[in-house]
């Protein structure tokens, strides 16, 4: 039976062995891995310890027979990665859902690697069957960067298309392979929009959700009817610290500066590192309800419904009152909005987010931080 989706789809099962081989036979997922768990240890000491690295890998695999088994695993990992990057993880609205039936995930999407995982590790721990997860082909420029997330239930978006023939062909491809997935009751995971809301504001974009509905054309299916196969399930994600604030930061002054800004080589991947190891405080995942027939009328109607719901599940914390009261104070900015009084050592460690930069970069780090607060007053700058 031809696989119609052998090119974008997930790992399956009889793939996993020959995928782990390579996994464990890369020096650069060894080198990955001595530095996050060996940070201070001396580059030219790490090298030595590749042989080490590698027997101890091959170990750890050795029970690993199925994408199951690797999940599995990979929770493990992700417990003890959050246990040294978080402080909590707040996890509702679950309850009110269906466990038994496949759901279609919308979330916003700050963190290129952690979204899709955090929302995978809080079915896990709720007794859900995970979710496969949408991602961009730009985060498969490295062979070990594709075969871990294919591995862990990715399935991929091909961005890079510029014939408009190729491209439909690729989109319908993804329409229907989200559509089969849902029919198999096993659930997806999708951000709202391309690429990460790196100005904070969580806005839907209409071209997803039109892409998910393509899979309805040949069955002459309505927009809603099509969208209602996917039982579409807005998920909010709030991270206290973005680890990525200032390199967010950045790349926003340079566009507002010169209108464009080109990523460096291995860039996205950079950006993926430090959003898994860097410090995130309290994380908050809030599974909103599933979205009426009313509310997918449309795309327009669909996407507004969405960012209705992500905008009541977020949640104002300190730091985003730390973060108000410093641009009132530093940038003269905002000064008749009420920035509740912040610890001093909150304030501080706002500061030393971001000091050494540029006076830019600092208040597009701030307008970040404080944006819940300013989307509340109908301000986005």
């Amino acid at each position: 039976m031809q696989d119609l989706y052998a090119d974008i789809r997930p790992y399956q099962d009889s793939e996993v062995a020959a995928v782990l081989d390579r996994i464990c036979q890369s020096d650069t997922v060894h080198r990955a891995l001595l530095k996050y768990r060996l940070p201070l240890l001396p580059g030219w000491l790490r090298e030595l310890m590749l042989p080490l690295a590698k027997r101890v890998l091959i170990k750890q695999m050795a029970d690993v027979h199925t994408v199951q088994d690797f999940q599995i695993w990979m929770e493990n990992w992700i417990g003890r990665l959050l246990a040294k990057t978080a402080t909590d993880v707040v996890v509702r609205g679950l309850d009110q859902m269906n466990p038994q039936q496949g759901h279609l995930w919308i979330s916003n999407h700050r963190d290129i690697a952690m979204d899709p995982t955090l929302i995978n590790y809080s079915l896990h721990n709720a007794g859900w069957p995970t979710s496969r997860i949408a991602i961009g082909d730009n985060l498969l420029s490295h062979p070990d960067v594709g075969d871990v997330m294919r591995l862990n239930k990715s399935f991929i978006v091909k961005r890079n298309i510029t014939n408009k023939r190729e491209k439909l062909a690729a989109l319908q491809q993804l329409s229907n392979y989200i559509r089969h997935t849902l029919d198999e009751q096993e659930s997806v995971w999708i951000a709202q929009r391309e690429g990460r809301a790196k100005n904070a504001i969580d806005m839907t974009d209409t071209a997803v959700l039109k892409m998910m509905a393509l899979h309805g054309r040949e069955r002459k299916e309505s927009f809603a009817e099509s969208m209602g196969h996917l039982r579409p399930v807005p998920v909010c994600i709030q991270y206290e610290w973005d680890p990525c604030d200032v390199m967010k930061a950045r790349e926003l002054v340079a566009k507002a500066r010169y209108g464009t800004y080109s990523k460096e080589e291995g860039e996205d991947t950079r950006s993926l590192l430090t959003g898994i190891t860097g410090n995130k405080g309290v994380i908050h995942i809030d599974f909103g309800r599933p979205l009426t027939d009313e509310e997918m009328a449309s795309a327009d109607v669909m996407a507004a419904a969405i960012d209705q719901q992500l905008r009541d599940m977020t949640e104002i914390l300190p730091v985003h009152h730390a973060a108000l009261g410093l641009l009132q104070r530093q940038f003269d900015c905002h000064t008749d909005l009420p920035a509740e009084a912040v610890s001093a050592e909150l304030e501080q460690q706002m500061r030393d987010r971001f000091e050494s930069e540029e006076r830019d970069v600092q208040k597009q780090v701030l307008l970040a931080y404080a944006m819940p607060i300013l989307l509340q007053h109908g301000r986005s700058e």
